[in-house]
């Protein structure tokens, strides 16, 4: 619709007193179909809150990025990347996933919550079978409602502040 206008995306989403772009969304872990390793949701992003710019934003992303490469690196686990270009190390849960993520920020001098908040993409209907999301890498199954104190328990413990497809369709 935008490109039918000759509108940039980001006026026509906010209309005709938009001057600055939407904060984006970096993913930086992959797993689920989009990656050869057991972490059950498929995307782990940050989003940089913080940033003022669009181009800050992007440095944030990148320093994180760059960091969380070399604490994997450190921490023995391979830098190969997934479909979508996040890392795709063998975890054995989201909460490890995300610990290295958080670690990552605090090491580029970053506060969480404040500066850098969490996203994630937990495709659940892919690891959704027989009334029952079953998590792999934890070798555990989780019914509905333990599904979603499982995903408001990881709200209250992370700076999560946006979750994609956190049940099945």
């Amino acid at each position: 619709a935008a490109e039918s206008l000759s509108l940039p995306l980001y006026r026509y989403i906010g209309g005709t007193q938009a001057h600055i772009l939407p904060t984006p969304m970096m993913n930086i872990i992959n797993g689920g179909v989009h990656a050869d390793n057991p972490i059950d949701f498929q995307e782990f992003m940050i989003i940089p809150v913080g940033a003022s710019t669009l181009k800050e934003a992007i440095r944030y992303g990148a320093e994180i990025f760059h960091t969380l490469k070399k604490r994997l690196k450190d921490a023995g686990y391979n830098t190969n990347v997934g479909d979508e270009g996040g890392f795709a190390p063998q975890f054995k849960s989201a909460e490890q996933a995300i610990d290295f993520i958080m670690e990552s920020i605090i090491a580029c001098g970053y506060k969480p919550g404040e500066q850098i908040a969490l996203g994630l993409d937990c495709a659940a209907t892919e690891f959704y079978k027989n009334g029952s999301y079953f998590y792999e890498g934890e070798g555990k199954y989780r019914d509905v409602g333990e599904q979603v104190d499982y995903l408001a328990q990881l709200i209250k413990t992370y700076p999560i502040i946006t979750i994609e497809d956190g049940m099945a369709e």
